[in-house]
């Protein structure tokens, strides 16, 4: 196989959810001559994309969705040793958590592994995260996105808290805030002026891809 069928062969693996078959194809192209970046801007953002549309159009559900971004974390494991020190060009950076007195994380992990796959660097706060954390971490780190996550409607005024702590701390308007969770819908994000809302981990990294690329 020529590299950019193997890269093609990889992105398939990830597709078709074969842990297996996309470790020999990585490591065959890597064999063949493919770098490390052009595996993951062809063969993973590309994979996790067809997984997404799949995702929209119910044809693969969370399970599938998890074991896709898990793959792709596998696929980056192996091109570590490959990248003699170069780091991935990242396309942005997001700073991202579940909100203070919400322990839920699956869906926010799952947010974060897709963003990583669509080349994010991601600063991952955990689960329980106070707005002081947050603005720390938006003063450190520096990112172009703010995720926050809640399932419990009884915390989703933590996500109104942490958009004003950012605007008292003269840094609302240096970052895009997008929220989501099962408690939260399109009409909360506005009326707490958050800039954008996923109804799922697929469109929540859409909107971040879109802008951050305007595409």
């Amino acid at each position: 196989m020529s590299k950019d069928e193997l890269l093609n062969a990889i992105r398939d693996s990830i597709v078709n959810l074969d842990f297996d078959k996309s470790k020999e194809y990585t490591l065959k192209a890597l064999e063949a001559g493919a770098t490390p970046q052009e595996i993951i801007l062809k063969s993973i953002a590309e994979g996790m994309e067809i997984v997404g549309k799949k995702f929209e159009a119910s044809e693969y559900f969370l399970s599938e969705l998890i074991v896709a971004g898990e793959i792709g974390k596998e696929i980056t494991k192996i091109l570590e040793p490959y990248l003699k020190g170069e780091e991935i060009k990242k396309i942005g950076k997001v700073v991202i958590g579940t909100v203070r007195g919400d322990l839920h994380d699956i869906g926010k992990n799952i947010v974060a592994m897709m963003l990583e796959a669509a080349e994010f660097k991601v600063i991952d706060l955990g689960a329980d995260v106070p707005p002081e954390k947050f603005v720390e971490a938006v003063k450190q780190e520096k990112p172009d996105i703010v995720g926050m996550s809640a399932l419990l409607t009884v915390t989703m005024i933590e996500m109104k808290n942490v958009i004003e702590a950012l605007k008292e701390a003269g840094l609302r308007d240096k970052v895009k805030v997008i929220i989501g969770g099962a408690a939260v819908t399109e009409d909360y994000a506005k009326s707490i002026g958050a800039d954008g809302y996923g109804a799922n981990a697929v469109e929540g990294v859409r909107i971040c891809k879109q802008w951050i690329t305007g595409k």
